[in-house]
């Protein structure tokens, strides 16, 4: 090794820091090894009591594919034993540096690979000229076929034919070790390029901070000279880099006591490539550049183990009763097959598909008044059937006389078969029934809401929910002594709804349905009821919450809500954290929920509750072009959480400033003192 600089000392106590640093490494990283959950759980332990380290950490990842590192036989010539990389890779006792300068030299693999070639491509050559020297056995006519160009007495001059075989190895003994050597030569040639293969070093991890201290330092091999089998250290790279983190934290080789970064970045794309499986990407660079996007929080590099964590609830998602579960919580799901191999494909089931309402299938039921008693001639559940057979059966006979958790006993208390796919439609209804049955006592018992004989409920940003406003009708099948006001809200409903006001009513064996003076539509219930009268009310307010007027509701849902997609809720949200209502909404995965509690963060200052899987999700699974996370129709549940009033919280309400001190008026001269009091006295004369 050569040193062309005029820093050689201070090279070498560098390079010995390395080495002595890199040592100790290895030694603790194989005890760690042995001992995985005793040694690694005490060293993350000894981690999080750390103090942080304001400055970044980097880990480089420096990747090597042409250079290659020479072990030499040492400063006698000739063949030898050689360095091994055993004691250049920490397995023997220390190595000192002075020891390397003869033995190691760098040398390109590129070239190396090419000469390979060209003596594997000579020794094929050779042997090829071999095989057409070799010699011909007679035919049967006698008739020897040619040897060689040469003469038999250049092959073999006269009077020292057994001289020459003496000399070429004794007879015909020497004749078989040469052809021995002959068979063994290529092989051995092998060994030999084996044996004498450069190190590769295929990856060097560096830990430095932002000003350039180096905190640790690993060496990821290839390959070796005396260490066949070596698997190739790219393999192992994150856990590598976590072991080398680890260590350079407990024990930094530059100065400084052992502490944590407060932030990491990584150097390397290859190390960081997704591992949670989440995310679609076009390409190495599109992938790359989403890794690395700024603000941090906004890279993929923040939410990979986040979307990992998500990604491994799919199993409890797809877990649900149903006969065709297997089918419609794939991957792969084909909705539109579905529907159709089912005969869904009229009704609400369009609102589901890519299909286009018939004839006679408003978007809007309640768009006008002639529509109304063409969609509730006769059935309340008229919009929730197929081309078979009645999807939903007769009302039981009693009201439930409990609370029902779970599609499973919904379905078997309403008669319902698990091969039904009503319940994609009736996750909507479901859902506010366990919010209203279960969640709210949990949330805010102080509400006492299930002995409330009515209840006003506003259906926040309401589009496809009022598309398929009838299945709320289920609602008074669940709680048959409630009445219920609905009112859908949102800039999304039809302008021509807007302040329109209906009213389902269920008097004995019939309903009926008012949009209006004069106007009414019979339904039939399909069996005679106990109990007194019940209805249904809704309304509609085609506008954004914030500018919505009206008595304060005793509870808001929403709908697959998506905070962070729609600039109204940055004014939504405030206009709930003023009336402090229960306020619940559904997402439909995790990821929404997230972002809905950074938004409810950044609008009011408060939060959301932890989300929760919702029992009466739909068993649709839906798909995503840039994603495979598992994405489900009203799939989690959470609450708003307000920001405590001012006077209530940690932070005392800030007072009003004191009033400011009159000043004092400023002194008055003498001299308009003296002609103050003669205007005075002049006065008083005329007087």
């Amino acid at each position: 090794m050569e040193f062309v600089s005029g820093y050689r000392d201070e090279f070498l106590d560098f390079a010995a820091l390395l080495f002595g640093w890199f040592r100790k490494f290895v030694a603790e990283r194989g005890a760690a090894a042995a001992s995985v959950d005793g040694r690694w759980q005490q060293l993350e332990t000894q981690i999080r009591r750390l103090p942080q380290d304001p400055a970044l950490w980097v880990l480089h990842v420096l990747p090597n594919h042409s250079v290659g590192i020479s072990l030499g036989q040492g400063a006698e010539p000739g063949p030898g034993p050689g360095l091994g990389a055993a004691r250049l890779l920490g397995d023997e006792p220390p190595l000192h540096l002075r020891d390397l300068s003869p033995y190691v030299s760098f040398v390109s693999l590129e070239e190396g690979e090419e000469e390979e070639e060209e003596k594997e491509e000579e020794e094929e050559n050779v042997e090829e000229e071999g095989a057409d020297m070799e010699k011909v056995e007679p035919e049967e006519d006698g008739e020897p076929a040619p040897v060689s160009s040469e003469t038999p007495q250049e092959a073999n001059p006269p009077g020292e034919p057994e001289e020459a075989e003496q000399e070429a190895g004794g007879g015909e003994d020497g004749c078989r070790e040469d052809r021995a050597e002959d068979e063994k030569g290529p092989e051995r040639r092998k060994g030999r390029r084996s044996e004498a293969a450069p190190l590769h070093l295929s990856c060097l991890l560096l830990v430095t901070d932002e000003h350039g201290t180096i905190l640790g330092i690993d060496l990821l091999m290839d390959g070796a000279q005396g260490s066949a089998g070596r698997v190739s250290g790219t393999e192992n790279l994150a856990p590598r880099a976590y072991a080398l983190l680890c260590h350079s934290m407990t024990c930094p080789m530059g100065s400084g006591d052992p502490r944590k970064p407060r932030q990491l970045t990584v150097g390397d794309a290859q190390l960081h490539s997704p591992q949670c499986s989440a995310v679609l990407y076009c390409g190495e660079a599109c992938l790359r550049a989403d890794w690395q996007r700024c603000p941090d929080d906004v890279s993929h590099r923040f939410w990979c183990p986040r979307l990992a964590a998500f990604m491994e609830r799919a199993g409890e998602l797809a877990t649900l009763p149903f006969t065709y579960t297997a089918e419609v919580t794939s991957e792969t799901f084909n909705k539109e097959a579905f529907l159709a191999s089912r005969g869904l494909t009229r009704g609400y089931w369009t609102q589901l598909s890519m299909l286009i309402p018939g004839p006679g299938t408003p978007r809007h039921p309640w768009g006008s008044t002639p529509s109304l008693s063409l969609l509730l001639g006769g059935d309340p559940y008229q919009l929730l059937q197929g081309d078979g057979p009645a999807l939903m059966p007769p009302l039981p006979p009693d009201p439930p006389r409990g609370l029902f958790g779970s599609w499973q006993d919904y379905y078997t208390w309403r008669g319902l078969s698990l091969d039904s796919p009503v319940a994609v439609l009736l996750t909507y209804p479901l859902t506010v029934y366990y919010v209203i049955t279960h969640l709210v006592p949990q949330s805010f018992p102080e509400l006492n809401i299930q002995n409330k004989q009515s209840l006003k409920i506003h259906v926040v940003e309401a589009g496809k929910e009022f598309d398929l406003v009838m299945v709320f009708w289920e609602l008074l099948v669940l709680l048959p002594h409630v009445a219920l006001e609905l009112q859908f809200v949102g800039d999304g409903l039809p302008p021509e709804s807007d302040q329109q006001h209906f009213t389902l009513q269920r008097n004995g064996p019939e309903v009926s349905a008012r949009s209006g003076p004069g106007v009414s539509a019979r339904l039939n219930s399909g069996t005679k009821e106990k109990g007194g009268h019940r209805d249904l009310q809704i309304k509609v307010s085609a506008r954004p919450y914030h500018l919505l007027q009206g008595p304060k509701p005793d509870l808001v849902i929403g709908f697959n809500s998506g905070f962070g997609l729609k600039d109204t809720w940055l004014s939504s949200l405030p206009r709930l954290q003023s009336l402090r209502v229960p306020a619940f909404f559904t997402e439909s995965s995790e990821y929404g929920c997230v972002m809905d509690d950074q938004t409810m963060a950044v609008a009011t200052g408060g939060g959301t509750s932890p989300p929760q899987p919702n029992p009466f999700r739909s068993p649709f699974r839906l798909r995503a072009g840039d994603n495979c996370m598992p994405w489900y129709c009203n799939a989690f549940i959470f609450h708003l959480v307000y920001k405590p009033p001012q006077g209530n919280g940690a932070r005392p309400a800030p007072r009003p400033a004191p009033p400011a001190p009159t000043p004092a008026a400023p002194p008055v001269p003498a001299r308009r003192r003296r002609g103050e009091k003669k205007l005075r006295r002049g006065a008083r004369r005329r007087r």
